[in-house]
């Protein structure tokens, strides 16, 4: 009787264990930040993979931001805008405010792979 308690045990714990590998990484969410303009896509970068700085410029008719991206956030570094408010908003990676530009209809959210990162998850 003692040996069948043992084996039931060491069989719980096995099973337990494995269970625990392969459903850890279920619950992470890689940080993706999405720009748009008027509701579409312009590009989307994976915060977590960017390996160096990067700078870029995207420019319409309305006018022009430089987006900064590093590891993990992400940022409007300048904009011919009036009011600075997307410039001023600074770093962003954890999903709780996105950046707007409201002159541009820019903007940059933070989600996750599955679609999208809510307040309290950031």
């Amino acid at each position: 009787m003692r040996a069948k308690v043992i084996g039931f045990l060491l069989a719980a714990a096995v099973a337990a264990s494995a269970a625990f590998l392969l459903l850890r990484d279920r619950g992470k969410i890689s940080p993706m930040a999405r720009i748009t303009r008027d509701g579409v896509v312009l590009e989307e970068i994976a915060l977590d993979q960017v390996e160096e700085p990067r700078r870029f410029t995207l420019e319409d008719g309305r006018g022009r931001n430089t987006i900064e991206v590093e590891r993990g956030r992400i940022r409007v570094a300048e904009a011919d805008c009036p009011d600075q408010v997307c410039v001023r908003r600074g770093w962003s990676g954890d999903g709780t405010t996105p950046i707007v530009c409201l002159p541009h209809k820019l903007m940059i959210e933070i989600v996750g792979e599955e679609g999208g990162l809510d307040g309290g998850a950031g």
